[in-house]
């Protein structure tokens, strides 16, 4: 392959340190959305190793010391780029790895090329460091998740597989080889074809970082978009949205669907009170217990004012009865420190199902929102069930 070396060297060197500004760029328009950093830092050190590679067949004096920073600058790289991918993944990375890479692969540059200079052990040395650190990235990538933000992670992923197929193609090959008869800028098909690899996958990375960020970024405003602003639960138009989604289902397929309605007794008197803080904590701690206290599959939202809606798929009234009282008392028994005063406060909630109200969610709002006044007329602090009302009886 008759491609210039030292050409291509400096050519992934410069798109190394290009694509570290790029991320860094794009960070800032990150939030709180860890990572970036750590791709845009491990980018960087990764352009400066290969720098420095390239200053060897510069300058005799010391060239043997600049192999050896080179190579642990890249391995640094490659171990930020793999604590990014935990930060972005799970908020949180293990800052030991681009320590114990870049002392790893600096102790065997040491041996190999200051104390007994071997070139086919440290290029067989390295490589082997370097497949596995990217194989490491692509294992950590390739993972369920839902779309579109998986095309993103396979694509990154897939780009680091590359490279470490490229690398332990590159330790066989040299491993193969007569001794002595390779060196860093020998037009060996091996050298020639693994930096053009290493030129495409450094591209591919690049794109592959922004496009999860690009992703992330997008699932996170739709979820804000999606999100009551003061409470974190869904907001009206969502469990509209996912309400007309599970009333066609039940049409379908005959399933039921429960609904409950949930208003904070006496609100306006806490307000008068202890003031609209208070009002807000209020509306949050109820968020939190209903939060801990529904299914996986349930939807809690933030329905207006003090009102709160649950949708329960799969549900019937006496079922979600039970799930209603247990959080009516649990919201009942919390007690809420504001001011240097132990508040405490009640809910009323109605509850209706899809057998006696129907499945369109504008009956069964208005068949539990029955129910919920009923429970306030009878005193508050109670579930009422809808196919009740009218016998007067609560459970």
């Amino acid at each position: 392959m008759n491609l210039d070396i030292r050409t291509m060297m400096v050519m992934i060197s410069a798109l190394c340190l290009m694509f570290s500004g790029l991320l860094i760029l794009a960070g800032l328009h990150a939030g709180k959305i860890r990572g970036v950093q750590h791709w845009a830092l491990g980018s960087l050190y990764i352009g400066l190793g290969l720098g420095f590679s390239y200053i060897i067949q510069q300058k005799s004096s010391g060239s043997a010391w600049v192999l050896v920073f080179g190579a642990t600058l890249m391995a640094a790289g490659i171990g930020l780029q793999f604590n990014g991918i935990q930060a972005f993944k799970k908020g949180c990375s293990n800052g030991y790895i681009p320590w114990l890479l870049a002392g790893l692969v600096f102790i065997q540059s040491i041996w190999l090329v200051i104390l007994h200079p071997d070139i086919h052990a440290r290029v067989i040395a390295n490589s082997v460091v370097f497949a596995l650190s990217n194989a490491a990235c692509a294992y950590a990538l390739f993972i369920r998740i839902e779309q579109p933000l998986r095309t993103a992670y396979w694509f990154t992923g897939t780009s680091f597989a590359v490279v470490a197929i490229m690398f332990l193609a590159r330790a066989i090959i040299v491993f193969l080889s007569p001794a002595d008869t390779y060196t860093l800028y020998s037009q060996v098909t091996i050298n020639p074809v693994s930096f053009f690899i290493g030129s495409i996958a450094q591209m591919c990375l690049a794109f592959g970082f922004v496009l999860m960020l690009n992703y992330r970024l997008a699932a996170d405003l739709q979820k804000l978009a999606a999100s009551d602003a003061l409470t974190g639960a869904l907001n009206r138009r969502s469990l509209e949205q996912e309400a007309t989604r599970l009333s066609a289902r039940c049409t379908r397929t005959g399933d039921t669907l429960a609904l409950m309605m949930i208003d904070v007794d006496h609100f306006k008197s806490i307000n008068d009170r202890y003031g609209h803080p208070a009002g807000d904590s209020v509306l949050k701690h109820l968020t939190a217990i209903a939060q801990k206290t529904i299914r996986s599959d349930d939807y809690f939202a933030r329905y207006g004012g003090e009102e709160f809606c649950i949708l329960l798929p799969s549900t019937l009234e006496k079922d979600a009865w039970l799930l209603a009282d247990r959080l009516r008392q649990n919201y009942a028994e919390m007690a809420m420190k504001f001011n240097d005063e132990v508040l405490h406060s009640t809910v009323s909630i109605g509850v209706s199902d899809s057998l006696h109200a129907g499945v369109e969610f504008a009956s069964l709002v208005a068949a539990a929102d029955q129910a919920m006044y009923r429970a306030k007329q009878e005193g508050r602090n109670r579930v009422v069930l809808h196919s009740l009302c009218f016998n007067k009886a609560t459970i």
